[in-house]
């Protein structure tokens, strides 16, 4: 059982860098493709000052979501982790029992 669950703590590390580098890239491309309107604006020269204001906050909006969505990935792995140390936990203090049993 003890290899069974490093696989599953192998598998479960590997879909969270999988769900982290994921949301990283997306993010990227959804500041990229955000950015677009405010940036034409500002080559128009209009409304320059408030455009580049409105700009970044929306940039720091979009950051703290993707913020969020990473955050959340990490604790549902921690999470997932320690269920796997409870289980081989579980699994170690069943076997002592059996082996007190026997003497």
């Amino acid at each position: 059982m003890k290899k069974m669950v490093q696989r599953a703590e192998l598998l479960k590390d590997m879909i969270q860098e999988a769900i982290d580098e994921g949301a990283t890239s997306v993010e990227e491309v959804h500041q990229h493709i955000a950015g677009l309107p405010f940036d034409a604006l500002e080559k128009l020269g209009v409304f320059e000052e408030q455009a580049t204001s409105l700009k970044d906050k929306q940039r720091k909006t979009i950051g703290m979501v993707y913020d969020t969505i990473r955050k959340v990935n990490q604790e549902v792995g921690s999470l997932i982790s320690e269920q796997f140390a409870s289980l081989e936990d579980a699994e170690t203090a069943a076997r002592n029992m059996e082996k007190k049993e026997e003497d």
